[in-house]
């Protein structure tokens, strides 16, 4: 019989319409979890609810991560619907390749709130339910946020400050027996990333040289680690950021960017 880890859960994914949120919403669907998709744009979100199987139980919620209220109420959905949460992943995310005389006030706070402050405000409205639970927080960070690429200001910024976001809140809640870990692809073959890698193939093959694998991620690859994380398989595994880049912060040089 297949292991159904995530039977009677309850796991909230941001940024779910796309990506590694599209994949992460899947892999717990099909691990048994019920699943609260979020994000911004209703027929992606529905498109992959309506994948997750006839047997999969699913909420499809709009929700704007960079506003407070807008979060509060993701989280009323969820408990109106499901009772209960067990699993929070702070998946949505948004980066671009921007030197710092290009980066304007309005593109540094759209990816410092989307990429950190969102994860503060669903963290903190879930934390009570989760701690009725002994839940679990996945952090979607990057390897940008344990070194930084050359022109991704912003983005290195946001995934830095939430990979020790992750650290702190792993500090103080363990003792509630919540645990917060993080994961942080390198190059991964996401919509956000295919037109870059489509315009530029040389910058492609470059990345992919420094990859000890020789490849980038899938995101079902890196969703596979979201779920081991937030499964009782990693009931001792707390306060982690977890590369999943194929190597390619092994070494001394500079990451790779997701």
């Amino acid at each position: 019989m297949e292991e159904k880890r995530f039977a009677e859960k309850v796991v909230i994914v941001t940024g779910a319409g796309t990506g590694i949120g599209a994949a992460t919403a899947r892999r717990f669907a099909h691990e048994g979890a019920s699943v609260v998709l979020a994000g911004r744009t209703e027929a992606k979100l529905q498109h992959v609810a309506d994948g997750l199987g006839a047997a999969a139980q699913s909420l499809v919620h709009v929700c704007d991560m960079t506003v407070r209220v807008d979060v509060e109420r993701l989280v009323e959905a969820a408990l109106a619907r499901f009772e209960r949460i067990d699993v929070v992943v702070n998946n949505a995310g948004i980066g671009a390749l921007r030197g710092l005389l290009d980066v304007t006030d309005e593109h540094w706070h759209s990816t410092l709130n989307t990429n950190l402050s969102g994860p503060f405000y669903l963290t903190r409205a879930a934390l009570p339910h989760l701690m009725k639970t002994k839940g679990s927080v996945i952090n979607v960070s990057s390897v940008c946020g344990q070194g930084a690429d050359p022109g991704f200001n912003a983005y290195n910024a946001s995934k830095g400050g939430l990979s020790n976001f992750t650290r702190s809140l792993a500090l103080e809640l363990g003792k509630h027996g919540v645990r917060v870990n993080a994961v942080s692809p390198g190059m991964t073959f996401t919509e956000m990333n295919m037109p870059f890698f489509e315009q530029q193939p040389a910058m492609q093959q470059a990345f992919e040289s420094r990859i000890p694998m020789g490849r980038g991620a899938q995101p079902h690859e890196v969703a596979a680690v979201i779920a081991f994380l937030a499964s009782d398989d990693a009931s001792f595994v707390n306060g982690v950021d977890l590369p999943v880049d194929g190597g390619g912060s092994a070494s001394s040089g500079q990451p790779l960017f997701m």
